[in-house]
């Protein structure tokens, strides 16, 4: 095969691959690539064997099965930033995967060229964000989007065997995502329904056996994919992980769901009479329950029941429901979540209108297909108001939620967008009107979004100037074991290619997703340490990192030991920088 013989055949993935390279290589010039939360930095910390000092794949936010095959890898070389390498390729091979799909489409190399920049200004002006600070739940939500265009845009008229074949990367995307974040990929997967009924209804003739063996087969290897990643994930938790996993959840109930049993003063007289002391209410609020053996899966279980039953149990949900039918409303019309929603909005219009103008293309014969996008949009505008209402109700939409179900529900649009285009009179009009309009929405938001990234870049290398001294300072000592408060070390995300030997580090937070799990039991049995009070009073080499903000008083520490009958004092003996210092728990003799 000659060389022009190999592009010819290759050309749409030959361009797709050279924008989006050439968007990686820019991105990587102008930006630093950075864990978004410190929730990621810790599940690569887990894998690469920097928390407890083994490579592990219990990180208790992925599924088992993925996160012993990224730890396999730091088990290879801890130095490459595998579980990073993961993240992004999932993301920029989704834009690779996306792109030779819309060449795919079309024919003229112009068209193709101008489609990949329009997909370019959308990965600058809409993804940037989430493209610079790498987040694992917007990752699993461009996957589960990616495997919906893939699914929809699948060339029509293909026999059975050949359609499972050629959605071969949209099951692999499902059932990666699944692996990656499972609640946000179920969270998105009746978009996923929605693009098989969409899909389907195409069909000329619908109820046929090879119609059920194509999209049966597909959702069956979805599924089946999904139930074994579950399988391995509930063999691998089982054991020592059991009893941590109930407290993982109850953990996730109280602080995500229910924090004001903790925070308001309303509700501590009834956490008493359930038998939470007050020291014990204070490390909960604190987040330092670490501090306290006795804080085990059973007293969270307790404190998630009382939480549901006094505050779940005397909410006005009617009152509520229509508060968050009027946010609902207002979100999705008004520029707080600009541009996605607009994106969105977009999309409705724009399949709206084609499907209007294809209505003069089908015969009265084919009525069902003609007027087939009226059904479709009250079906996708029904769910996802459900999917939304939920989110909303329950009290959880951060914006690495929100903007997921926003992506995903845009692509799923400009997926059906495009396959109504070849039944529109004037299709480059009006496929050229919708690009244009599109093109005016994204370039709207270009300055700001680059702006944005600009600002928020400057405060992470800022606030990451502490945690680069706190790891520095504890590495300088690896005979001493330092704990941390919780909240004067949670704002820190480092830098994801960063050079790092990721090798164990001698410190912790008092609280957090992995306190008292099976490797946090091991991580601090390299120092001897049973529990962590005892420690910090009983041992010399154990101390107390707090930042100078947090360490106006130390009543919850004091407070706690109290409760066991041992008086402390807290002194300071070492800084290490202008923000954080070192600290001494003694007994009072």
């Amino acid at each position: 095969m000659t060389l022009q013989e190999f592009y010819r055949k290759y050309e749409n993935g030959i361009l797709a691959g050279i924008i989006v390279l050439c968007n990686v290589i820019l991105l990587g010039s102008c930006f630093d690539i950075y864990y978004d939360l410190n929730d990621d930095l810790l599940m690569k910390d887990i894998m690469a064997g920097v928390y407890s000092g083994v490579p592990d794949g219990h990180n208790m936010q992925t599924l088992y099965i993925l996160g012993a095959f990224i730890s396999l890898g730091y088990k290879l070389c801890r130095r490459i930033s595998w579980y990073g390498l993961f993240l992004c390729l999932c993301q920029f091979g989704c834009f690779y995967l996306a792109g030779a799909r819309l060449c795919s489409l079309l024919k003229k190399k112009a068209y193709k060229i101008g489609m990949l920049l329009l997909l370019s200004l959308f990965f600058w002006a809409v993804c940037l964000q989430h493209l610079v600070n790498v987040q694992y739940t917007i990752t699993c939500a461009m996957m589960s989007g990616t495997a919906i265009f893939l699914f929809l845009t699948t060339p029509r008229e293909l026999d059975a065997r050949r359609f499972v074949i050629q959605n071969i990367p949209s099951m692999v995307l499902v059932i990666l995502a699944y692996q990656l974040r499972t609640e946000m990929l179920l969270l998105t997967f009746p978009f996923v329904g929605i693009a098989g009924i969409v899909r389907w209804a195409g069909e000329k003739r619908i109820f046929t056996k090879e119609n059920w063996c194509k999209y049966g087969t597909v959702l069956g290897i979805m599924l089946a994919g999904m139930l074994v990643s579950r399988g391995v994930d509930f063999i691998a938790y089982g054991g020592e992980w059991k009893d941590f996993l109930n407290f993982f959840n109850a953990r996730t109930t109280v602080y995500d769901f229910y924090p004001d049993v903790l925070l308001q003063e309303g509700y501590s007289d009834g956490l008493s009479d359930i038998g939470i002391s007050k020291t014990q209410q204070i490390l909960l609020r604190k987040y330092n329950f670490g501090l306290d053996e006795d804080i085990d899966s059973q007293m969270l279980d307790k404190i998630a029941f009382y939480a549901r039953e006094a505050i779940g149990g005397a909410r006005d949900w009617g009152a509520i429901a229509k508060e968050k039918l009027r946010l609902y409303i207002y979100r999705t019309l008004h520029r707080d979540d600009a541009p996605y929603n607009f994106l969105v909005l977009w999309g409705y219009a724009s399949v709206f209108a084609a499907g209007i103008l294809s209505i003069r293309t089908g015969s009265q014969k084919d009525e069902r297909r003609r007027l087939a996008f009226l059904w479709q949009l009250f079906l996708l505008a029904v769910v996802r108001s459900a999917v939304w209402m939920f989110i909303l109700l329950r009290g959880r939409d951060p914006v690495r939620i929100t903007h997921s179900l926003y992506f995903v529900e845009f692509v799923l649009l400009a997926a059906m967008l495009l396959q109504y285009l070849p039944l529109v009179p004037y299709r480059k009009a009006v496929f050229g009107a919708a690009a244009v309009l599109l093109l005016c929405l994204q370039t709207g938001n270009l300055a700001g979004s680059i702006r944005q990234v600009q600002s928020d870049q400057a405060l992470r290398a800022q606030i990451n100037q502490d945690w680069y001294a706190i790891d520095a300072y504890c590495r300088e000592r690896p005979e001493n074991f330092y704990y941390e408060d919780v909240y004067s070390t949670v704002s820190f995300s480092l830098k994801m290619f960063a050079p790092d030997e990721n090798t164990y580090a001698n410190y912790d937070i008092l609280g957090g997703w992995m306190c008292k799990s099976p490797l946090y039991e091991q991580k601090i049995a390299r120092y001897g340490i049973k529990e962590a009070d005892e420690a910090l009073v009983d041992m010399d080499n154990v101390y107390l990192i707090v930042s100078h903000e947090e360490a106006d008083e130390f009543d919850w520490l004091t407070a706690h030991y109290a409760s066991k009958g041992i008086e402390v004092i807290v002194r300071q003996s070492d800084r290490i920088n202008d923000n954080y210092s070192v600290y001494q728990v003694d007994r009072v003799e």
